[in-house]
């Protein structure tokens, strides 16, 4: 476990778990939620992971790339592959102090091939997190990524965000068609139990809970898609910077409502957050 710590923020990371974070506090009050005796980071639904280099559901795990069509394993009943393939592996610790962190990881997993390197910041005023993915691959690739964390909602919490449009979901929970949309205004009650994807995001989400209110600000390859998770089961609500949309390479007509980027040799997508507790 990597911890960090500054002023009133203190996180842990799991290097060796996909470098997901295992908790992250402020002023001793859990943020997200812990993820807690020794839970994988795949199951245990707390903490907070990474989505690389898709983000999301596949449908059937298809993968279509230069004429060829991959396949990626089914990770639920639905029949859909999930999250990509950063979060299964290991990330190598480059740098590490009290308050920052880098971590790289390289994966070679076909039509995939990519180098990604994870900043990881605590300052008295929040953290900070970068994440760059760059193609290494001879031949032009698709990707995409994301980051998932489950924030601890307590009784009395509510989200807002502000966006152009939402998908509107089949029962695999695939994308079918986009709809005009607001987001999720103050004051809205029905985002309790749903599961969906903001295009026209504007880059700010706010959790407000009775103890804090917790702000995220994204930019770069994660400043306009938003995938929004609040189960009725579940003490969290996963507010989700992306840079695509769910199963897009197989819905062509959502492109226009955040495409992964086809990524020659050496370019990169590049995502920055930002949180903030008041």
């Amino acid at each position: 476990m990597l911890d960090l710590q500054a002023g009133p923020w203190r996180a842990a990371l799991l290097p060796e778990q996909g470098a997901a974070f295992a908790h992250l506090e402020h002023e001793g009050r859990p943020v997200l939620r812990p993820l807690e005796g020794g839970a994988s980071p795949l199951t245990g639904k707390a903490g907070a992971f990474w989505m690389l280099p898709w983000t999301n559901r596949l449908d059937g795990g298809r993968f279509p790339c230069a004429g060829e069509v991959y396949h990626f394993p089914i990770a639920e009943a639905a029949g859909n592959a999930l999250h990509g393939l950063g979060r299964e592996a290991p990330w190598a610790v480059e740098e590490a102090g009290p308050a920052h962190a880098v971590l790289t990881q390289r994966l070679r997993h076909a039509p995939f091939d990519y180098a990604a390197r994870l900043e990881v910041s605590l300052d008295p005023e929040g953290l900070s997190l970068m994440l760059r993915l760059e193609h290494r691959g001879a031949e032009p690739c698709p990707m995409g990524m994301g980051w998932h964390p489950w924030f601890l909602r307590l009784p009395g919490s509510a989200p807002r965000l502000a966006a152009t449009h939402r998908m509107v979901t089949d029962e695999r929970s695939l994308p079918i068609r986009a709809e005009p949309s607001d987001g999720i205004p103050a004051g809205d009650t029905g985002w309790m139990g749903t599961d969906q994807h903001f295009a026209g995001w504007d880059g700010t989400a706010v959790l407000q809970r009775p103890d804090l209110t917790v702000t995220l600000r994204a930019e770069g390859d994660w400043a306009h898609n938003l995938q929004f998770y609040a189960p009725d089961h579940l003490s969290v609500v996963c507010l989700e910077p992306v840079s695509h949309v769910p199963d897009v390479i197989n819905r062509p007509t959502l492109a226009a409502f955040g495409a992964m980027r086809v990524l020659a040799t050496g370019q990169a997508l590049e995502g920055r957050v930002r949180l903030r507790v008041g």
